[in-house]
Formats: C-alpha cells, sequence, structure tokens
C-alpha cells in the first residue's frame, strides 16, 4: 500500500492488489500514509498454493476493479 499511494503521489498510475487476508493491514497502512480511503483491490486468500491457472482466475477477478482504479471510478 505505502508503495501505490508514493507512486499514486507521483503520478504513476497505480493499483494496489492484496489478498482478503491483508484487507485490515492494508487499511491501517492507507491511514498511516494519510490516505485512509485509498482504492484497492481485494482477491481471495490463499494465492501462494494455487496453479497458474488458479492464479490466472484470481487476477482475471481483480481486472474490473484494476481498471476502475486506474481509469479514476472506483
Amino acid at each position: 500500500m505505502h508503495d501505490g499511494i508514493e507512486l499514486d503521489r507521483r503520478g504513476v498510475p497505480t493499483a494496489v492488489i492484496c489478498t482478503e487476508q491483508f484487507v485490515s493491514a492494508v487499511k491501517a497502512q492507507a491511514e498511516i500514509c494519510g490516505n485512509p480511503l485509498y482504492p484497492f483491490a481485494v482477491v481471495a486468500h490463499p494465492i501462494g498454493s494455487l496453479t497458474r491457472r488458479e492464479l490466472e482466475a484470481r487476477a482475471d477477478a481483480a481486472v474490473p476493479r484494476v481498471v476502475a482504479i486506474l481509469t479514476g471510478a472506483p
């Protein structure tokens, strides 16, 4: 989250993605960084043990939210 907010401040379009397990940590980091409403995408947890196909499905599911974030329409 910190990197996403910092890149965004520098004008670099950024979309932060986290798993459900880390939503509260991501929200806390956003608040610490001074941007508690910073938008982010969430995918199901866990991802470390997924096959390539399963991981691609999770990424595909996140695409609409990522596009909304990057186009300023969250």
